[in-house]
């Protein structure tokens, strides 16, 4: 299953990449995750940074773990999700933060299947919500920390 979104944000590239690129936070901000444990931070070149995380997720009738390796390149400010361990025959997401003249062009690319054709079919049909409440997180998150408008610096 793939899916694509793009959204201009008044923020500054740079805001938004140290927000997405923070997995350590995602549990203050982001409901369904209940847990995350990181691990083999490591810089890979300069503005080249691995990490590997552990997260917990819990929905109302689903409770699982999954591990992914998160690659964030402050020089290209791209960050690139891909699975390690988890319900998932594959996983991978890419996270891109543009300068534009309102802030920030962030286009957030997503293809994953899980294992259980069950789960497969039920994210299936509400895909575009979970995208969109998964995004709405991380605004709602960038509003707290900037403010409703911050101004759009670009460096």
């Amino acid at each position: 299953m793939r899916h694509s979104l793009t959204r201009v944000l008044p923020y500054a590239p740079e805001q938004l990449f140290e927000l997405v690129g923070d997995v350590r936070l995602y549990p203050q901000f982001v409901p369904w995750l209940t847990d995350i444990k990181v691990c083999n931070e490591a810089a890979i070149a300069p503005g080249l940074t691995s990490i590997d995380a552990e997260a917990s997720v819990g929905f109302s009738f689903l409770k699982e773990r999954f591990a992914t390796r998160v690659l964030r390149d402050a020089n290209t400010r791209e960050i690139v999700v891909s699975l390690l361990y988890g319900p998932f025959k594959r996983l991978k997401n890419r996270w891109r933060f543009t300068p534009h003249p309102d802030g920030t062009l962030v286009t957030f690319d997503i293809d994953f299947e899980f294992k259980s054709r069950l789960l497969d079919g039920l994210l299936a049909a509400n895909m575009d919500r979970a995208i969109a409440k998964l995004i709405g997180c991380f605004e709602a998150r960038a509003a707290a920390l900037h403010g409703a408008s911050a101004p759009a610096a670009t460096g």
